[in-house]
């Protein structure tokens, strides 16, 4: 069975303490489109960023309108941070939203984009947004090459 969490919470606690934007908050305690067994999960196209080595590793999965070529669904599940998932969760809606990204688009996706959209991240923070971009022009590629 294919799980996905969707779950309506709440970001009020610990705000004091909390050194990110509201939007890297709500996107690390309340993640969009992850997914945690892709085993019955049939994508279009497949991508991985990362190292185990260094920590952080990025999978996502893609879904594409084959009318359309826009992406329909982007899933995610990614081994690293608070800034690494919520970086992954607002990728996979900047990949989602307004009827979905071309894949143009999609190989075009700078991680600053995705920096600007969650309110800004610490330098030393960057490369988890490098992770989404990787990741997600990986996937459009396995999907182009399969075509």
């Amino acid at each position: 069975m294919t799980k996905n969490i969707e779950t309506s919470c709440s970001t009020s606690s610990d705000g004091d303490n909390w050194v990110y934007s509201q939007t890297v908050k709500e996107h690390f305690f309340c993640p969009r489109n992850i997914l945690i067994d892709e085993s019955e999960y049939e994508a279009d196209g497949v991508g991985i960023a990362g190292s185990p080595e260094c920590g952080d590793v990025l999978n996502v999965w893609i879904k594409v309108d084959k009318n359309t070529g826009r992406i329909k669904q982007c899933k995610w599940r990614t081994f690293g941070c608070a800034t690494a998932i919520a970086s992954s969760s607002m990728m996979s809606v900047m990949a989602t939203e307004n009827g979905g990204m071309s894949l143009k688009e999609a190989q075009t996706l700078k991680p600053e984009q995705i920096v600007e959209r969650l309110g800004g991240l610490p330098d030393r923070k960057f490369h988890c947004s490098v992770l989404g971009h990787e990741a997600l022009r990986e996937a459009v590629l396995d999907y182009l090459r399969k075509l």
